[in-house]
This record gives C-alpha cells, sequence and structure tokens, in this order.
C-alpha cells in the first residue's frame, strides 16, 4: 500500500509551474504507460492551456484546486474545485483561467490482459 498527500503534490507542482517556462507541470501518482489505470496530477497556471489532443481512454479530470475548462469544439464545461469532470471520449483541450491542479484519472481501453 502506497500513500500520497495530493495537498502537498499540488502545492509542489504549482510552485513547479510558476516557476517553468511553459506554466505547467505533471507528475504520474498512480500507474504509468505499462498499466490500464492512470492517474496524473497537472498543475497549470493562469493562462496556460493544453492544446486539443486525442482522448486517451476512458477519463476523468477531479479539479484539486482553482478552476479549470474542458473545451471540445464548441462546447466546453467549467470545473471548479470539487468538480469532477468525464472527458468526452473526443478531442479536446483544457485551458486554466487561474492557476489549477486536477487529477486526471485515465482507463486505456487498448491494454491487452
Amino acid at each position: 500500500m502506497r500513500k500520497l498527500s495530493l495537498d502537498a503534490l499540488v502545492r509542489e507542482h504549482l510552485e513547479r509551474a510558476a516557476a517553468g517556462s511553459d506554466g505547467r507541470s505533471a507528475t504520474t501518482v498512480h500507474g504509468g504507460h505499462e498499466h490500464t489505470l492512470r492517474q496524473t496530477l497537472l498543475a497549470l497556471t493562469a493562462g496556460t492551456s493544453l492544446a486539443e489532443h486525442e482522448s486517451p481512454g476512458e477519463a476523468t479530470l477531479l479539479v484539486l484546486r482553482g478552476r479549470v475548462r474542458l473545451t471540445s469544439g464548441d462546447t466546453e464545461w467549467e470545473g471548479r474545485t470539487g468538480d469532477l469532470i468525464v472527458i468526452p471520449p473526443v478531442r479536446h483541450g483544457l485551458e486554466a483561467p487561474e492557476d489549477a491542479a486536477v487529477l486526471l484519472t485515465v482507463a486505456r481501453q487498448d491494454q491487452v490482459y
């Protein structure tokens, strides 16, 4: 068993995002490319975005701090601290109108057992 403090990771990665040139910081907190389940903490400074990209599989975003906007074409969903957003299985992007941290959980569909 392993225990992590998401609050401590949020603080650390928001500091790293603020110090970095691209305004982002991320770390895998569980799983990885060799697993079906993967959880990644993403920290974004205000005004930072992730360009539109394909959906990696079934996925959710848990907003740990701040506010984010998930976009897909002309549709958008806003999430605030404590909100869980189910990511649609289509191309999408992510914007941070203010400093934010999210926990991205992905269950890959292409995993073979």
